[in-house]
């Protein structure tokens, strides 16, 4: 038996030094790249599909904890929200952070919307922070499309057959 034969301590193989270069070399390309692109003015932002239904919705809270929503067009009462509210809580916390940060005022209304694409958005006018509901999964969404104007989901369903 020869010394390599037995060795416990086998010498791992190399990675050619060529190979490890050429990656360094592509990185650097697609990082330059993206940052030239980024500079430039591209934004990688999708565009939503035309409205098929807003509604302007105000939140707030009752001195019992719970949300109010209401229809900020015609101050209709839409819902008061008891409870923990885990997903429309922590949709509207994202959206007043932005507000804060951004010093803005809470007066303006958030505004709801179904897209022909399917997307249900809410939007804040004052910052342009949009989340798209549906993302979160059909339940959650739920908790937003139910305040949409009647008839919107039904107009969903025909658009798409």
């Amino acid at each position: 038996m020869n010394a390599t034969e037995g060795s416990v301590h086998a010498r791992p193989e190399r990675i050619p030094r060529w190979l490890v270069r050429s990656i360094g070399v592509m990185l650097l390309l697609v990082l330059g790249g993206v940052g030239l692109m980024r500079l430039n003015g591209f934004s990688p932002t999708v565009q939503p599909a035309p409205a098929l239904a807003e509604r302007a919705l105000a939140f707030a809270d009752a001195p019992d904890g719970a949300v109010l929503v209401t229809d900020a067009a015609t101050g209709e009462r839409l819902a008061e929200m008891h409870g923990e509210q885990g997903f429309l809580r922590g949709v509207l916390r994202g959206l007043a952070r932005e507000r804060r940060a951004q010093q803005v005022g809470a007066t303006t209304p958030y505004v709801l919307s179904l897209h022909a694409d399917g997307r249900l958005l809410i939007t804040d006018p004052h910052t342009g922070q949009r989340i798209d509901l549906a993302s979160f999964g059909q339940d959650n969404a739920a908790v937003f499309a139910r305040w949409l104007p009647a008839g919107a989901l039904q107009q969903l369903k025909t658009v798409s057959q």
